[in-house]
């Protein structure tokens, strides 16, 4: 380790995140809604080019919102239409169609993307927020936790000129993915949920007609299971489980491909087709067995990873951040008490531990058991849309709720209702919920409050919703059999119940939008890059 002495003296942060993706873009933009000065440190100086994920839910679309690009969003992506199971030669064993409409979140149930160009758009729209900075190429090369209340330690080396600089932060947030430096930082370590298979992931680009149905093809065949998607106007996606034998270097050209993708090209001649990229993956199912040392956090995939069977891996990361960062900004700014930072851990971690499982049977289901296996979904598939509630568990993208913690709080009454998010509704104003409640808490009510509980309400920094009789959000307290409901601020409820006066008094202060202050930039390791300006 390079001597402290022949480094810059340290610069101070409220927060460091190291790893400028998705995630770690997503919780450094909600921390800078709050007031809280944030520093994003990553490897490269420009969005990674190549597309990885392709899938986000309506649940992650709502967290699209929060950030405010929503609507940028909309144009540079496409509702699907549901999932197909097919065999190798194509034939249709189940579909399931999905509802192109606005669910209860607000947004389609399932939207395709490309991830460069969500990237490019969070990065502009973080730069929206003064209390928020991006760094790029640079190295994190070391994090120090925190020693007799002193603050934490980061070693960080411009990559350009191998200058080394120290800063120092209250949190440091681990958004540094798979290979994660603080993850070994803390002493935490990936647990290996058994399983590892090397797939093909295929990009090609085509302004010529597949003529294929608009979803998910997922094929069901032990000896090569694959997925086909189109996940923008001219850019279309394949994945093939690879054999032992195999490597991407085989498939490195149009021709080589053929065999595996000629069932749905055969409308199109190969001149009209443009291979965009072959990668070789190892889809893996991970989780860390620790999440937190002290105030340094793990989010996304230093923490957990999961098979694409699902498409829920970039949205994992995205929902680490929504859950952490209301958490982090309120005891910084001495709202909450640092005891709820412990939540965290507790309720994203039995969530991902879920996600991943379902991805692991939905992938087991398809490409399991040899020969027979294969012979035996022909016979089983075709008959699973007939099961009662199958086809909705297929098609609705509704996640599990949260588990108990301080900040979840079940009774017998409320376990149906409390730790899920509750209806992003469109309201008479034609305002969503969330729009209409900010970024702090909420009370739910589909009964008159008094004025003493409006007052406790209001002075607590919350506000308070009497939704009429009739209304989609008074029917969906009363299916809970509750009259009111208090929502955090990433809307999933925290307790609910029939007595308006017990909720109110359950209600955290949380008066953050009062407390924000206007940030100090510095000087900080090089000149401003092209992600600090403007």
């Amino acid at each position: 380790m390079t001597n402290a002495g022949n480094l810059d003296p340290a610069e101070h942060v409220s927060v460091a995140v190291v790893g400028g993706g998705p995630t770690g873009v997503t919780v450094a933009t909600l921390l800078a809604q709050y007031g809280v000065d944030t520093l994003v440190l990553d490897r490269w100086p420009q969005v990674y080019p190549q597309p990885r994920a392709v899938h986000l839910d309506d649940e992650v679309y709502r967290i699209l919102a929060r950030l405010g690009v929503a609507a940028d969003f909309a144009p540079i992506s496409h509702p699907a239409r549901g999932l197909r199971l097919v065999d190798r030669e194509l034939s249709v064993l189940a579909e399931f169609q999905r509802d192109t409409a606005l669910t209860r979140n607000g947004f389609p149930a399932a939207s395709m993307f490309d991830q460069p160009e969500l990237e490019e758009l969070l990065r502009r729209n973080l730069r929206r927020h003064p209390h928020a900075r991006f760094l790029g190429d640079v190295e994190v090369v070391d994090v120090t936790p925190e020693v007799s209340g002193r603050p934490l330690r980061l070693r960080v080396r411009n990559r350009s000129s191998d200058h080394e600089s120290l800063i120092t932060a209250d949190y440091v947030l681990g958004c540094d993915g798979a290979n994660s430096m603080v993850r070994d930082a803390i002493g935490a370590t990936m647990r290996n949920l058994k399983f590892d298979q090397r797939w093909l992931v295929v990009d090609i680009v085509t302004d010529a007609d597949l003529q294929q149905w608009e979803g998910v093809h997922q094929v069901c065949d032990a000896q090569r299971a694959g997925t086909y998607m189109r996940i923008g106007p001219t850019r279309y996606r394949w994945e093939f489980a690879l054999m032992d034998h195999e490597c991407a270097g085989d498939y490195a050209t149009l021709a080589a491909l053929q065999p595996l993708i000629a069932p749905w090209i055969r409308h199109v001649d190969d001149t009209d087709l443009r291979v965009m990229r072959v990668a070789e993956y190892t889809f893996r199912a991970q989780l860390a067995d620790r999440w937190r040392r002290g105030n340094v956090f793990l989010l996304g995939d230093a923490a957990h990873l999961t098979p694409p069977f699902i498409g829920q891996g970039m949205g994992a990361g995205l929902r680490d951040a929504m859950n952490l960062a209301w958490k982090i900004a309120g005891v910084h700014h001495r709202d909450l008490p640092p005891t709820v930072l412990d939540s965290y851990e507790a309720e994203r971690r039995p969530h991902a531990r879920h996600m991943i499982a379902l991805a692991l049977n939905i992938g087991h289901a398809m490409t399991s058991g040899g020969r027979i296996g294969t012979a035996v979904r022909s016979l089983v598939v075709p008959r699973l849309q007939l099961v009662p509630g199958f086809r909705r568990k297929i098609t609705d993208s509704q996640t599990p709720s949260l588990r108990s913690s301080t900040l979840v709080q079940r009774t017998l009454l409320t376990r149906g209702i409390a730790g899920q998010l509750c209806p992003n509704t469109l309201l008479s104003n034609g305002c969503r919920l969330d729009e209409e409640l900010g970024t702090g808490f909420g009370v739910i009510t589909r009964i008159a409050p008094t004025e003493a509980q409006r007052e406790v309400v209001t002075a607590r920094g919350a506000r308070m919703m009497h939704v009429p009789e009739g209304s989609e959000l008074a029917a969906w307290l009363k299916r809970s059999h509750v009259n009111a409901a208090v929502v955090r601020p990433d809307r999933a409820v925290m307790v609910a119940g029939r007595d308006l006066d017990d909720l109110c008094r359950a209600l955290p202060v949380y008066l953050l939008e009062e407390k924000r202050r206007t940030p100090r930039r510095r000087h900080l390791l090089t000149a401003p890059t092209p992600n600090d300006e403007e």
